[in-house]
């Protein structure tokens, strides 16, 4: 094998960037496109010059061409496209979150170990250098042992708009700091207490602060705003904090790493994570899917994130919105 033959479920704002993403890859060829919208399906088939189209991905899957898929459809729709593409002998690379019940992670957990196909989430923060790198000087025991982190991972008002009629910002956003927070400890997550707060009345409250208690004794606090002013100079406002008992690490993203004034304003946008460098769509998501297709290619196992990390991630995050429901503290 050459080159790995790729196909995406799932052709919304993400999918394609998966596919600007995939069909710019040497190791990688942008093979098949799958969504039930047929006029998207002609429009991104003709963009990415991809023949194979299909409108339903159980037809895809019998494409013996096919090596791997992304599954890019919305959280709550993960399960059965990635179950299908492990049972038809395909590598899988499936969008965070997980899925939209523990009981479906777990599906899709059991399923990983019934096949020698690689599958990996996409956790796309253990991509970013500078998670990466905290995680390299924590392991080399820099900062001691770790006692506190806070993370924070704010987007505009006008953005949350478009996104909590599908989910909230706790397993929207929150997952990526509780996946970082349980990657950096090593730990497992004793109770959850959470509050949330509606301003704006969607089927999910535009914010929420969530408090970890890990069974290190460390403490981890989430802070979750879908509602930052209109006019906020960023997309999104990402920080974290880690202390331990000899050191800390303080990590900020976004903004104020770049900024442009013009004549509307501040703006500051995203040089990280799939910013658009010489006509490339570059940063953490294109790391993220050229590892999972080297892995692929040379036979080895994914290690960066394992599916039993991303199940741990989603039953914690899950429970914290349990919490804020409630009121109350949730034991895991």
């Amino acid at each position: 094998m050459e080159r790995v033959k790729f196909a995406v479920i799932g052709l919304g704002w993400f999918g394609q960037k998966h596919c600007e993403v995939l069909s710019d890859l040497s190791h990688v060829e942008l093979y098949a496109l799958c969504t039930r919208n047929e006029s998207r399906l002609k429009e991104l088939g003709e963009r990415f010059h991809v023949k194979h189209l299909y409108t339903d991905y159980h037809q895809l899957l019998n494409n013996d061409e096919i090596d791997a898929v992304s599954v890019v459809t919305m959280w709550d729709q993960h399960l059965q496209p990635t179950l299908a593409s492990l049972e038809a002998g395909k590598h899988v690379f499936l969008e965070k979150p997980m899925a939209s019940t523990v009981a479906d992670a777990e599906k899709i957990v059991a399923a990983t170990k019934k096949t020698s196909k690689f599958f990996m989430v996409g956790h796309i923060c253990r991509f970013n250098p500078r998670y990466a790198s905290a995680k390299v000087a924590i392991d080399e025991g820099r900062i001691g042992k770790i006692v506190s982190i806070y993370a924070r991972r704010n987007i505009p008002e006008t953005v949350g708009a478009t996104v909590l009629p599908k989910i909230g910002p706790i397993i929207g956003d929150g997952v990526h700091d509780t996946d970082l927070m349980l990657w950096y400890t090593r730990a497992n997550i004793k109770s959850v207490y959470a509050q949330s707060l509606s301003v704006r009345n969607f089927p999910h409250p535009d914010l929420a602060w969530t408090l970890f208690r890990f069974d290190s004794g460390a403490i981890g606090v989430c802070e979750n705003v879908w509602f930052l002013p209109e006019k906020t100079a960023f997309q999104i406002d990402e920080r974290m904090e880690i202390i331990g008992t000899q050191g800390s690490i303080h990590i900020q993203e976004t903004h104020p790493n770049f900024s442009i004034c013009d004549q509307n304003g501040w703006h500051s946008s995203d040089t990280t994570y799939w910013p658009l460098l010489h006509g490339v769509r570059s940063g953490a998501l294109r790391e993220e899917l050229s590892y999972f297709a080297t892995c692929i290619l040379e036979n080895k196992k994914p290690t960066i994130i394992h599916p039993e990390e991303s199940l741990e991630a989603v039953r914690a995050c899950l429970a914290a919105e349990e919490s804020a429901k409630k009121g109350q503290v949730i034991v895991l």
